[in-house]
């Protein structure tokens, strides 16, 4: 049973002031205190569309209030009438990627069961991640069950920003960093539980993968894990930019060449959305 908009919103919500946009703080969507989100809704009146930002770290720190993670795509889009959700996630080594993901789900979920108290249209979601939030959200397109055991459905689409983990025993099996032994073990058959590529075996929304032509690996397992995705009928594009990691989460919304290109995508995915962003 669903709760009265007003209830959820005094329940769950502080009212702040956000460049004069309302913004609502610190959404639970499970008991843990890492499990919330925050909403930047436009605006404007209406149910509006909605990008779902995954923070990245590494799977073990980071956060959804980090200016890099939202300053310039909420004020990019948010004039746009586009709202942008920023969540958190329970972490290492309270919880392994896999349980990452599915809070991610579960995130999703809530959005979703909740889009009128939120003044979101839960039909036009989109799904962005830096980092290891690009890993998340590309194990939720290659595993779909994930989001049904959420009770959450499909987005639009994936946007997943210079991610490197997309072939996590292609990582396991060469020299790597400490960091994916931290995240993914020893375990060959969990590795191959937690890679997208591997995972990837039906069709599904589009998919828009960017990468930094600096990390070479990065781009390649992005035109792997595109390549694989089109060979199953699903919509897929690359785009390699020559921008370190962590420019690329920051400078979206800002340099306009590479907004530009991510928007096209954006527009190509619902008539909503296109008209958004004419």
């Amino acid at each position: 049973m669903r709760l009265p908009c007003a209830i959820l919103l005094a329940a769950w919500t502080t009212l702040v002031q956000a460049d004069e946009r309302p913004r609502f703080t610190d959404i639970a969507y499970g008991p843990a205190g890492e499990q919330r989100f925050d909403l930047y809704r436009p605006a404007t009146a209406g149910s509006a569309p909605v990008i779902l930002m995954v923070h990245g770290g590494g799977w073990r720190r980071g956060d959804k209030e980090m200016s890099r993670v939202v300053e310039h795509k909420r004020q990019r889009w948010l004039p746009r009438g586009i709202a942008l959700v920023s969540t958190n996630y329970r972490m290492l080594p309270e919880a392994a990627p896999l349980e990452q993901a599915r809070d991610v789900a579960r995130a999703l979920a809530k959005l979703q069961q909740n889009a009128a108290a939120f003044g979101i249209d839960d039909e036009e979601v989109v799904l962005m991640g830096h980092s290891a939030g690009a890993h998340l959200i590309a194990l939720l397109a290659a595993r779909p069950e994930l989001l049904r055991e959420a009770s959450a459905r499909p987005p639009r689409g994936y946007v997943l920003l210079d991610s490197g983990a997309l072939d996590v025993p292609a990582i396991m099996t060469k020299r790597h960093f400490r960091l994916y032994d931290q995240a993914f073990g020893k375990d060959p058959e969990y590795w191959q539980a937690v890679s997208p590529w591997h995972q990837l075996r039906q069709p599904g929304p589009p998919l828009l993968a960017v990468c930094s032509s600096r990390r070479r690996e990065a781009c390649r397992q992005a035109e792997d894990f595109i390549a694989k995705a089109r060979s199953l009928g699903t919509a897929g594009e690359v785009l390699a930019l020559p921008m370190a990691h962590g420019e690329i989460n920051e400078r979206l919304g800002e340099d306009a060449g590479y907004t530009a290109t991510v928007e096209r995508f954006l527009a190509g995915l619902s008539s909503r959305l296109a008209e958004r962003l004419r």
